[in-house]
């Protein structure tokens, strides 16, 4: 009896004891760790694993739900992680942006020459524009013609040769000129004979007629094509043998080979064309006008001439009076420089012709305007002192060594010159930018 109650108060206690230990469980469960006092209990009243292993599982449960709070916030962190490399992109936009400016020291603005000038309307000569024609400068240009019968011996130069003033084109051999050169040496040497004597031995008809027909003889060589210097070498020599009809004809400019149709050994007559020789480092450009437009152009007006893409600058030499019968034109004539020999005769060109009728523009130095990397036409601003930004503009024409624009306000600070100095320096920070 004693047993059997002793056994009883034993399993009611152990219930008991059960009821405890779930609620130690639960209260780990909440985040307190009492679990060895829960080991202990059961150990005590010898109890089977089975709350242990209830005890475990919760621990379990605890551990898992810890592991997530560390995954979500792992995640979070990283979330925030992606968001900051987002913001950080965003600051690789905004440093974009800084390469289009470009920030100069005073000692760089100094040594480069920088100048800045505020842009306002300016009084510029309105444009005509007329098609027209590149022809020689017939001023610049001399024809080589043989003044006798001739026979071509040897030609020195060719098509296309650039010649100095001087220089040997081709030695001609002449029946005539052989005749005149013998006559110089005959009558030359009397001449010197006669004055040696002098006036008070031979007389004064006998000296005369020496010295005439001396002159004479002379002038006869040099018109046939002989220079004088020629002709005074050949009297210095005496050789008779050298009368034989053959000479050099020399150029009298400087300038280009443009034309020589003859072939050596070919009879040549007097006046026939052999050479043209022409110094193209300054052309003529003929351009045609209406009577109106021509009325408002006259000698010394600016003009621009488009060729090819290229641009060359010149001015009004002339303009004509008389109208072009067919086309009833005023022809004006532009002489423009040319001299890296880019232009030639007989090429049709755009002229543009400043008139004498003027109105308000933005104009700035032709050289203030460059090319920007995407092909536009640009020009340099400057916001604060020595911080510049490129602007692109449209390039309307050009007036002499203006460039009439459009794209910025009146009064603009621009680069007027120097600007290639602060697009070298804007490439060179952009290349070390993009290199970071």
């Amino acid at each position: 009896m004693t047993v059997a109650y002793a056994s009883g108060e034993h399993d009611e206690h152990d219930g008991h004891d059960e009821k405890s230990s779930h609620e130690k469980s639960g209260h780990d469960e909440a985040g307190h760790d009492e679990s060895s006092h829960d080991e202990n209990s059961h150990e005590e009243h010898g109890h089977d694993e089975g709350d242990h292993e209830g005890n475990h599982e919760a621990e379990h449960e605890k551990n898992g739900h810890d592991k997530i709070d560390h995954d979500e916030a792992d995640h979070k962190d990283n979330g925030h992680d992606e968001a900051g490399h987002d913001e950080s992109g965003h600051g690789e936009a905004g440093h974009e942006d800084e390469e289009q400016s470009v920030k100069l020291t005073a000692k760089q603005l100094e040594v480069a020459g920088i100048v800045v000038k505020a842009i306002n309307p300016q009084s510029v000569a309105t444009e005509i524009s007329a098609p027209g024609e590149v022809m020689l400068n017939e001023y610049k240009t001399t024809s080589v013609t043989p003044r006798v019968s001739s026979q071509v011996v040897k030609r020195h130069v060719k098509l296309g040769d650039v010649i100095t003033n001087g220089q040997p084109l081709v030695t001609l051999s002449s029946v005539d000129m052989a005749t005149a050169q013998g006559n110089l040496l005959v009558t030359g040497r009397e001449w010197q004979r006669v004055k040696k004597l002098g006036r008070k031995v031979v007389s004064a008809q006998r000296y005369t007629e020496a010295r005439v027909a001396h002159e004479q003889a002379k002038a006869r060589v040099l018109a046939f094509g002989m220079t004088a210097k020629q002709a005074e070498s050949f009297l210095k020599s005496g050789d008779a043998s050298k009368a034989n009809g053959t000479f050099q004809l020399l150029a009298t400019q400087a300038g280009t080979v443009i034309f020589d149709r003859f072939i050596v050994g070919e009879l040549i007559e007097p006046g026939t064309k052999l050479f043209i020789i022409s110094d193209e480092s300054v052309l003529w450009v003929e351009a045609k006008l209406t009577p109106a437009q021509a009325a408002l152009v006259a000698p010394g007006s600016p003009a621009n001439i488009v060729a090819g893409g290229n641009l060359f600058f010149g001015k009004v030499v002339q303009v004509h009076h008389a109208l072009d019968e067919e086309t009833r034109t005023l022809g004006v004539r532009i002489e423009i420089a040319n001299p890296d020999d880019v232009l030639h005769p007989g090429v049709f060109v755009l002229a543009q012709i400043s008139s004498i009728n003027l109105e308000q523009v933005l104009a700035v130095p032709v050289n203030a305007v460059l090319r920007s990397p995407d092909g536009d036409w640009a020009i340099f601003i400057e916001h604060e002192a020595g911080e510049f930004e490129p602007q692109e503009i449209e390039l309307l024409r050009t007036v002499g060594d203006l460039a009439v624009i459009e794209g910025i306000d009146s009064g603009t600070r621009v680069v007027t010159q120097g600007a290639f100095f602060v697009q070298s320096e804007l490439a060179k920070s952009g290349f070390e930018i993009h290199n970071h």
